[in-house]
């Protein structure tokens, strides 16, 4: 594993660092959320579960986050966007499944409306599609309101910064071109969500309404009823990992036409047998009465 930062040059010359785990199979993609960076828990569980497995792994910080060139004041969704598909264009080939957490769930999603042919898989952790529309904004106080009319920013006091963050007028104005909810979310592809239902920065109803409004079929959404917006609690690591275990899986079946083959009769064989059960259960109901 890579313990000092590689750096990829924007065409602005800023450079994003980032870090990788070279392996086999499809690339899983760490997207971080707002203000943080890619030395957290769960991006290093996922780095540490890459080299166990022999995996390809992928982690980067955003432009003004984390090693990152660039003030965090200057960011925006459309700035961070472009970052994520430089990366996943310029570090990596071949399929990719999208790991999203917070924030970074908004713009895995915006990474695979851009680059459908290559994403096959995500996971979710408390996706927080349009944030700064549908959360951020109707939070802002009267205060906040008039600092960002009058100076452009506010400074966000956070549980995670003794200092704070910037907000801005630039982040909110680009944020809602970049909104996809109430949806349809044209994304046809494994997803698996994990939201705590005691996040109190994402309500479990928001990400909820992001799984309803994809149009994939295979969509798998699980409330943690005790976990807070990290789940990086031990447990909640474990869950991680094993849900991009299950994504990996998944991708590895479909990329091979006859393992395909198997799964699509085992889930036929599945629905046969279900039916014939009901239908048992249904002719025995009678006799019983």
């Amino acid at each position: 594993m890579t313990e000092s930062p590689e750096w990829l040059v924007r065409d602005d010359k800023h450079r994003l660092a980032y870090r990788q785990v070279s392996g086999e199979g499809a690339t899983v993609v760490w997207l971080g959320g707002f203000h943080s960076d890619m030395t957290g828990s769960k991006a290093q569980t996922l780095a540490e579960q890459a080299e166990a497995t022999g995996g390809r792994f992928l982690r980067f910080d955003y432009f003004g986050h984390g090693e990152s060139d660039g003030r965090f004041a200057d960011g925006t969704i459309s700035r961070w966007r472009a970052d994520a598909l430089a990366a996943v264009d310029e570090l990596t080939e071949g399929p990719l499944i999208l790991v999203g957490s917070s924030m970074g769930g908004w713009i895995a999603c915006l990474v695979a409306l851009a680059r459908p042919e290559r994403v096959r898989a995500m996971v979710l952790i408390a996706p927080a599609p349009d944030f700064t529309e549908k959360l951020m904004a109707p939070e802002l106080s009267e205060d906040a309101r008039a600092a960002i009319a009058r100076d452009g920013f506010w400074i966000r006091p956070s549980d995670y910064d003794d200092g704070g963050y910037p907000i801005t007028r630039a982040l909110l104005e680009d944020g809602a071109q970049w909104s996809i909810l109430p949806g349809p979310v044209p994304i046809d592809v494994p997803v698996r969500i994990l939201q705590g239902g005691a996040d109190p920065d994402v309500p479990w109803t928001h990400a909820l309404a992001l799984a309803n409004a994809l149009t994939g079929q295979d969509v798998v959404f699980t409330l943690i009823k005790d976990g807070d917006h990290r789940l990086s609690r031990p447990q909640d690591l474990e869950r991680l990992t094993a849900a991009v275990s299950e994504a990996r899986g998944l991708v590895e079946i479909d990329d091979d036409p006859v393992a395909r083959r198997l799964a699509r009769a085992a889930r036929a064989r599945g629905a046969s047998l279900a039916s014939a059960a009901a239908w048992a259960a249904a002719d025995l109901g009678p006799d019983e009465d």
